[in-house]
């Protein structure tokens, strides 16, 4: 269980939100030895999110001592809702803080009234994919494929196999 109290976002959190984003893309960055990933200023991007129309709420985990180590969104569609960014900075990592902004997000979206959530995160992202499946999102709903035109995907990464087909990731 973690010692992080669960708050809606404030102005006062933009740094510490607009770092964890930074972190999130640095994170993907690295996943995809891709340095160019999130542009030249990878923090911009929160600008936009935070503007965003389909935005819902945005929640962060404060831990005494640390600040704000946490930040998770909720973009609210037609088709449900889904959970856009989950972040955990790396320095409190497995001490429940992601479990608790997902349980945060879940519980908006049901008193919303939504049927679904959702969350896409990288496929070669196993942390995270465990994290969620912890959480209890086990419900394989979409699949996005893309073509390396690059060749830029190393096929050194484990891939996946479903439906007898044989995917890198």
């Amino acid at each position: 269980m973690t010692d992080a109290v669960i708050r809606p976002y404030r102005p006062a959190d933009h740094g510490a939100g607009r770092q964890l984003w930074v972190e999130l893309i640095e994170q993907h960055r690295t996943l995809y030895d891709d340095p160019g990933y999130g542009g030249a200023d990878p923090g911009s991007a929160f600008e936009e999110y935070l503007t965003r129309l389909d935005l819902a709420g945005v929640w962060v985990a404060e831990a005494p001592g640390a600040g704000v180590v946490g930040l998770v969104g909720l973009i609210v569609s037609e088709a449900g809702g889904r959970v856009e960014p989950v972040v955990v900075a790396a320095r409190a990592r497995g001490r429940g803080i992601g479990r608790a902004l997902l349980a945060q997000v879940a519980e908006v979206a049901r008193n919303r009234g939504l049927a679904r959530l959702t969350v896409t995160p990288e496929s070669r992202n196993v942390e995270a994919l465990r994290c969620l499946h912890s959480a209890g999102y086990d419900v394989l709903s979409a699949i996005e494929l893309t073509l390396d035109l690059r060749n830029a995907f190393d096929a050194r990464q484990e891939g996946i196999d479903l439906h007898g087909l044989r995917y890198r990731s």
